[in-house]
């Protein structure tokens, strides 16, 4: 189980808080993480697509890891 509000993190597009807190309460390397986070954002698109201001092409653009 994730954190309490990496969901409302990823579906606000902070990346990097979201990240971090998943490195953090896991203990994860950055790829790790990286991957735990496509994860959920695939489901989360799925599940709570009306929640999303962004669309998937949008979400993200700018950021580099």
């Amino acid at each position: 189980m994730l954190p309490a509000g990496v969901d409302d993190d990823i579906v606000a597009g902070r990346i990097i808080h979201a990240l971090k807190t998943i490195r953090d309460a896991r203990g994860y390397s950055i790829p790790q993480a990286l991957d735990v986070f496509a994860d959920r954002y695939e489901l989360l698109r799925r599940t709570r697509p009306n929640d999303f201001t962004l669309s998937p092409e949008e979400y993200g653009r700018g950021f580099h890891s």
